[in-house]
């Protein structure tokens, strides 16, 4: 099994991402009846997918694939820590890592890899200026996972950056083994200031993650032409203010993939408990405020 996985990273380093990213986002969209219904029960069997909770339980209501995998769930189903100083997770996942970001701007990745926070927010040192010393959260998707992002907190939308790159796996093994992963993919960084001040919630592209949308943009990768291209809503007449409440949804992956939070210095305290590999639901209880 391991020497397959190797081979699988090593394929990767070969394939063209973005091409095979691009199949399959055109056959996640096949309408075509008899199709996308085996392929959207087959995943169903294949990753145990819970429909119970799912707002439209009927495999065969959907109109596409993609549709099914962002399908929105019923509002009981994930119920959102929203008291004074609650911050809740933006996702269904499992924590990858968390902990704290060095004064030198590193995040840890996995044993013997880290990467840099300049990098990760696309060479921005105004950006990582904010969070040096501050705290992380990466939090990986797996394909049963429901795939709709929510506000941890209320913001206002200060900044979205899209930076181009490649799209490896993002699986644990992959984070062992690809150094620099998540500043080496495709990424979204969205910038809110917040009770708890600035928080980055940076959307990771992946292998067949066909798009990363947000509720006030849509598809971003639509709108680039394989470029760094930054949005500013500060004190901006030609943007809209934009602001998020508490567990409001803000974005959706297509296919699945991974997203890193970051917090300033010492004004965010990680619930007990959460580690490496720890499995999380959207709207859980994942920080404190300071």
């Amino acid at each position: 099994m391991r020497y397959l996985n190797h081979l699988s990273i090593l394929l990767q380093y070969i394939l063209p991402h973005h091409l095979l990213t691009w199949c399959v986002r055109g056959i996640t969209r096949i309408r075509f009846t008899p199709f996308k219904d085996s392929a959207i029960k087959l995943f169903i069997r294949a990753f145990k997918v819970d429909m119970s909770i799912a707002q439209q339980p009927d495999a065969s209501a959907y109109p596409d694939f993609n549709s099914f995998f962002t399908r929105p769930l019923k509002p009981e189903a994930r119920p959102i820590a929203n008291a004074p100083g609650e911050i809740a997770c933006p996702v269904d996942g499992a924590i990858s890592q968390l902990g704290s970001i060095t004064e030198d701007g590193c995040i840890f990745q996995a044993k013997g890899h880290d990467y840099s926070l300049e990098e990760l927010l696309g060479g921005s040192k105004e950006m990582a200026a904010l969070f040096k010393n501050g705290a992380f959260a990466t939090i990986y998707l797996s394909p049963r996972d429901y795939h709709r992002i929510h506000m941890p907190l209320q913001g206002t939308l200060q900044q979205m950056i899209y930076v181009p790159g490649r799209l490896f796996s993002v699986s644990k093994f992959a984070s062992e083994q690809v150094p620099r992963l998540f500043a080496r993919n495709e990424r979204l960084i969205n910038l809110f200031e917040t009770d708890a001040g600035p928080m980055a919630m940076v959307m990771v592209g992946a292998l067949n993650v066909a798009g990363m949308e947000t509720v006030w943009a849509g598809n971003i990768p639509d709108k680039v032409n394989w470029e760094i291209k930054k949005w500013d809503y500060r004190d901006d007449a030609t943007e809209k203010e934009i602001r998020l409440t508490h567990g409001e949804e803000m974005g959706r992956f297509n296919m699945g993939s991974t997203v890193i939070l970051l917090y300033a210095k010492q004004r965010i305290q990680w619930k007990k408990g959460l580690s490496a590999e720890s499995s999380v639901q959207m709207g859980q209880l994942l920080a404190n405020t300071h």
